[in-house]
């Protein structure tokens, strides 16, 4: 059973994750001309990043409190990142005959967020050595 703290943590972390995303994907729609869903490529790669830089900083910081993490990762990171929209922008272009730019959309979203993760992660561990 979830205790109260838990879901106030995962509840707030998620109106500011939710916000963020809404702000980044706004403006990077608006600023860029684009054939894919780069706001949704933007958020998601972001998103990445951070959960590979809170995991390496989790790492070396075990007395965190796990109210923080979950705000933090479950909370904010888990509104941020967007697969859902991802998935059904994907079936959208694929729908509408935009093979490559689906298959595009994909191959960014699916490797480019590990790779993020992958050097926030590293980019911590080096950082903390």
């Amino acid at each position: 059973m979830m205790n109260t703290l838990t879901i106030l943590a995962v509840a707030s972390g998620g109106a500011i994750g939710a916000t963020l995303r809404l702000l980044i994907n706004g403006a990077v729609n608006k600023s860029f001309v684009h054939a894919l869903p780069l706001g949704t490529l933007a958020v998601n790669l972001i998103g990445s990043l951070l959960i590979g830089m809170l995991f390496a900083y989790f790492h070396f910081n075990t007395t965190l409190s796990p109210h923080i993490k979950t705000f933090m990762v479950t909370g904010i990171l888990g509104a941020l990142t967007t697969y859902s929209t991802f998935a059904i922008e994907s079936f959208f272009l694929l729908e509408s005959g935009h093979y490559t730019q689906a298959f595009a959309n994909m191959a960014l979203n699916v490797f480019g967020t590990i790779l993020m993760a992958g050097i926030g992660y590293i980019m911590i561990l080096n950082f903390t050595k």
